[in-house]
């Protein structure tokens, strides 16, 4: 016959019943996986995935979700906006455009030579002479010889305005190459236009900021 020994110390009952209670809570919560309880921040744990170009009406679902830039504000390490429009007149005002990045050293200028070849190469060629991969394959027509005139001559705000807004067959790049990543570009092709020998972009007088003429050839 089962006999119970009541005998037992306070102690000892307590041993028991925080025995029983950690074997009820470990039963109990894994009752069910998905619902495991409370959640602290249900939003970060249980996150909401929509297809990229999935047609959504956030506003209508109660999302206070904004697609774009709050006005006025730009991303922090970012270079103030580009403001010059992109028309005829805009294109004669780049000229006087200033560079705002320093003078790139060994390492900046060898990472602008990466950003040239990768994006701009492909047309205008490693060299500037407009022997790219596709412009020797007959693809693309009117790719220019930057080292010619008046290309050479163009200032650097009006290179930088080029690439960011495109020109002729040549599109716009802004979307590849941040403002820093453009900048960068410019000064290594007015290294490259430089004369052997001679001044460097960042030190050459030449580089005027007169109105260069809107030629109809294609960048």
């Amino acid at each position: 016959m089962l006999s119970v020994d009541y005998n037992l110390d306070h102690s000892n009952m307590k041993k028991i019943n925080f025995g029983v209670f950690i074997i009820a809570l470990v039963f109990t919560s894994c009752g069910n996986k998905r619902h495991p309880g409370k959640i602290y921040m249900p939003d970060m744990a249980y996150s909401r995935a929509y297809e990229t170009y999935e047609p959504r009406n956030f506003k209508g679902e109660g999302f206070n979700y904004v697609s774009y830039p709050v006005k006025g504000t730009i991303r922090r390490g970012d270079l103030f906006p580009y403001t010059v429009p992109n028309d005829s007149n805009g294109f004669k005002m780049s000229a006087a455009t200033k560079d705002p990045l320093p003078p790139l050293d060994t390492l900046g200028m060898n990472e602008a030579q990466r950003l040239y070849n990768i994006n701009c190469g492909i047309c205008h060629g490693t060299k500037l002479d407009a022997q790219g991969p596709l412009a020797v394959s007959g693809k693309v027509g009117g790719i220019v010889n930057l080292k010619l005139a008046p290309y050479k001559d163009y200032a650097p705000g009006t290179i930088f305005h080029v690439v960011t807004y495109g020109k002729g067959n040549m599109g716009s790049y802004a979307s590849q190459l941040d403002k820093k990543q453009r900048w960068m570009v410019v000064q290594y092709v007015k290294s490259q236009q430089a004369p052997a020998g001679g001044l460097t972009a960042q030190s050459d007088s030449s580089l005027r900021v007169t109105a260069p003429a809107d030629t109809t050839a294609k960048l």
